[in-house]
């Protein structure tokens, strides 16, 4: 039975992008209550005080940690800010979800270990890619039709990021997320060789990376991230993921979802599995505020990929994957 009677009463930490998904979809969820929100400034607060009205509103998070009722957090700030506020909840006493990576390095991330309860009962990260309908039905092809020999994922993103976001690096902006996805696939299962390396523009900035993770048993993974993408192109890029096995092969393309929309130009109104609309949250963050929901109350262990362990994993990749890229 995976009906929560009594809603879980959460707290949203950030509201940048991600973190106002995280409030608007937590707000039509039957299994959760949303019971406040954490901004650093103000002015963060206003906008959505009229999406959200009767929602609390800080910008101290102890105080918020006092007056709030939350037993649970949404933790979407900024990666620098990462472990100094779960940390802060997590001594609370709170379930945290955190949105990837823990840390803007590896000390960091391990910092929070002792917190941390057995098997990462109160640390689930935010890992959409892993509650994404056709990433769950490769899964269960994987699990079906048996080992694989060889995994390509490609995430192209907007050649813009390079200005935009200046020293932004595809591999951790990007392909971090293809990376959870190979390790979920390959059940954890830790590479024998890490491999890689980058493209940069005139002027110095990466804006392609390439990685390669072989596994002693034989099988190989190929990954590209880029910022490369024009604008005439779906706004936030798009992804692929094939695999091969044994006599068989299967491709997902998760990013844009298939609806387009025509008009003086194109559109792609879904680049990603997520609908936070009025009449009912849907898509893959619904599904892993669900997943969070029954984390909380006890009915449901942390999903693989997404435990504190599985986090400290895939960023013990990143940074050999950094090494070997020179960056």
């Amino acid at each position: 039975m995976n009906r929560i009677e009594t809603p879980v009463r959460i707290g949203v930490v950030g509201l940048g992008r991600f973190g106002r998904l995280h409030a608007l979809t937590l707000s039509g969820l039957a299994e959760a209550e949303l019971v406040g929100l954490v901004a650093r400034r103000p002015e963060s607060l206003e906008p959505i005080a009229t999406e959200l009205p009767g929602v609390s509103g800080w910008t101290n998070l102890d105080q918020a940690i006092r007056e709030s009722t939350a037993e649970a957090w949404v933790v979407a700030c900024t990666t620098a800010e990462h472990v100094r506020v779960t940390r802060r909840l997590l001594e609370a006493g709170k379930t945290v979800l955190l949105e990837k990576p823990i840390a803007d390095n590896l000390p960091g991330a391990r910092s929070l270990a002792p917190l941390v309860l057995p098997e990462s009962r109160n640390l689930m990260l935010g890992h959409i890619v892993l509650f994404n309908s056709e990433f769950q039905q490769l899964r269960e092809e994987v699990s079906r039709r048996g080992a694989l020999s060889f995994i390509d994922c490609v995430r192209h993103r907007p050649a813009s990021i390079v200005a935009d976001f200046p020293g932004e690096n595809p591999l951790h902006a990007a392909m971090v997320h293809d990376l959870y996805a190979v390790q979920v696939l390959m059940n954890r299962a830790e590479p024998t060789r890490f491999q890689a390396c980058v493209h940069r523009t005139r002027s110095g900035a990466i804006d392609v990376a390439n990685a390669q993770l072989q596994w002693d048993n034989g099988p190989l993974a190929t990954l590209t991230a880029s910022y490369l993408t024009p604008s005439g192109m779906p706004p936030r890029g798009y992804d692929r993921m094939e695999v091969f096995g044994d006599g068989w092969s299967a491709r997902i393309l998760p990013n844009p979802r298939p609806i387009e929309v025509w008009s003086d130009v194109a559109s792609w109104p879904m680049p990603l599995e997520i609908r936070a609309a009025a009449t009912g949250p849907t898509g893959m963050m619904a599904e892993e505020l669900r997943a969070f929901c029954r984390v909380v109350r006890g009915r449901s262990p942390v999903p693989v990929g997404a435990t504190y362990a599985d986090g400290l994993q895939v960023q013990e990749w990143m940074d050999r994957l950094s090494v070997s890229m020179g960056s």
